[in-house]
Parts: structure tokens; sequence; C-alpha cells
């Protein structure tokens, strides 16, 4: 008689709630490519549908708040998570609904607070705005805005390196408990350079700038990056740490696809 195999022990849950991209390179695929990168068991709550390629995002549907919501309700209550990620949320009721939701989890959040797409498409509706301060910001363990959407946040605008820290107080001021500054479109800069900080302790990564046009879902792959090391039970310096070097490796590796800008490689350390 064949011996019974016992199950495998399930690894860490991670949850991503965003929008798709039908050209597979950012929003919830990318983040799922990253969770399975980080050994990880990625989950999703889908809040929309794009129609989406190289060239930019041709249509937007979003889903309603009651489907984002039974989603989330059946992932969280059957399966659990350890940590969750947060991307596109394109109005203010989808921003109410999921900061709800998120208020009543026992998991670390990472909230990137998408506002354009890597085209220049907008993402966010304005009304949904002030419900990304008042209500998304303050329920998040780390927000990772990028220097365009710190803008749209705070009104604060970063021209160099020494505006990082302002940059980043103006964000903290909305209650996330870190906040990570993206500095990679920063012009002039030799290094791509991001500051993380609490408020007290402050810790600035750099990488080299790299000379591939091809970095189509870097924020949605950070992102989903530190929220797999929090969910793998890291602590917030070294989850975001090691985050930066997958991306930086998948930018390096990023690869043409269509005729407009491809998506960074998350596979690269398989290749």
């Amino acid at each position: 008689m064949a011996e019974l195999v016992s199950a495998a022990a399930a690894p860490p849950r991670v949850l991503t709630v965003a929008g798709s991209d039908s050209g597979g390179g950012a929003g919830i695929q990318a983040d799922l490519k990253t969770m399975l990168a980080f050994g990880v068991h990625g989950m999703s709550v889908l809040t929309a549908v794009t129609a989406q390629n190289s060239r930019g995002v041709q249509g937007v549907w979003e889903l309603p708040v009651e489907a984002v919501r039974a989603q989330y309700r059946s992932v969280v209550d059957d399966i659990g998570v350890q940590a969750v990620k947060t991307g596109m949320l394109s109005s203010a009721e989808l921003v109410a609904a999921v900061a709800e939701l998120l208020a009543g989890t026992k998991a670390p959040v990472v909230v990137d607070p998408v506002g354009v797409s890597k085209h220049g498409d907008p993402l966010l509706a304005a009304s949904a705005l002030d419900g990304l301060r008042t209500l998304l910001l303050p329920v998040a363990t780390v927000a990772t805005p990028n220097l365009d959407e710190v803008t749209q946040l705070t009104g604060v605008r970063v021209a160099s390196e020494a505006d990082l820290r302002r940059a980043a107080d103006a964000v903290l001021e909305f209650g996330p408990r870190w906040v990570l500054v993206k500095g990679g479109h920063l012009p002039g800069e030799a290094a791509a350079v991001d500051l993380l900080t609490d408020g007290t302790e402050e810790h600035v990564l750099r990488a080299p700038r790299l000379d591939n046009r091809h970095t189509h879902g870097t924020g949605c792959t950070l992102a989903s990056a530190v929220a797999a090391g929090l969910g793998k039970g890291q602590g917030v310096v070294e989850a975001v740490e090691a985050a930066k070097e997958y991306v930086t490796g998948a930018i390096a590796a990023g690869f043409a696809l269509g005729t407009g800008i491809g998506p960074v490689d998350h596979a690269w350390r398989l290749r």
C-alpha cells in the first residue's frame, strides 16, 4: 500500500488589491510575479480592468465596490493573510472601502499610491485624493510614493536629493508608519536614490542608475516585494532593502515588448 504524502506547509500569504494590466508588466500581474519570486503565495483582489500595452492605457473599467469587498472577504476570511499591498484604487468609493477593510485586518499594509501610469495616463480620480490622504495612508505600514505622487498628495516638489526628507515628512503627516520616497526620477543624479524613514530613523538607499528605458511596472514591483518581505516576517528596513535589490536587478534585465516601454524582468534571478 502506497504511503500517503502529507501536504506541504503553506508559504506566507500576501494579498494584492490592485488593477489588472493586460500587457502583463504592472498591476496585479506584476504583483503576483514578484510574490512568486520572493517565495510567498500571492492572492489578488481586482479593483479595475485596463486595456493596456507598451504604448499606454487605452481604457479603464472600474469594478463595483461590492465586488472588491466580496473578493477581499472571501480571501481573508478563509485563507488568511500575512501582508497586504494596495495599488490602483481609481475612485473615492474604492479608496474608502479598501481602507475600511484594511483597518479591520491584522497584517502589515504597503500602500502604493498609484496616481498615473508609466505613460502618464491618469489612474486616480481627483476626488479620491482626499480619501487616500485621510483614510488609506493612516492604515499603511509603509507608503511608497514616487516623486509625482508626493507632489500630488502633498504639493511638495522634489528637485534634488536634499528635498527627499521634506517630501517624506509631508507624507508622514498623513499617518503611515513609514514612507519610502522613490527618487528614481530625480534629474542629474548618478544613482537611483530612495529615502526610507519613520520620522526619526532614516535610511538612504542607493543603486546604479541604469540606462534602460524598459521600466514598466517598477512601482508595483517594489511595493509587492516589500509586502512579500513583511509577509515573511522581515522588519521594514530589511524588507525594503531586499525589495530595492530585486527591483534594481529587474530593471537591469528589462526587455523590449511591443513598440513602446517594455517591462522589468520579474524572473531575472531565474535566467
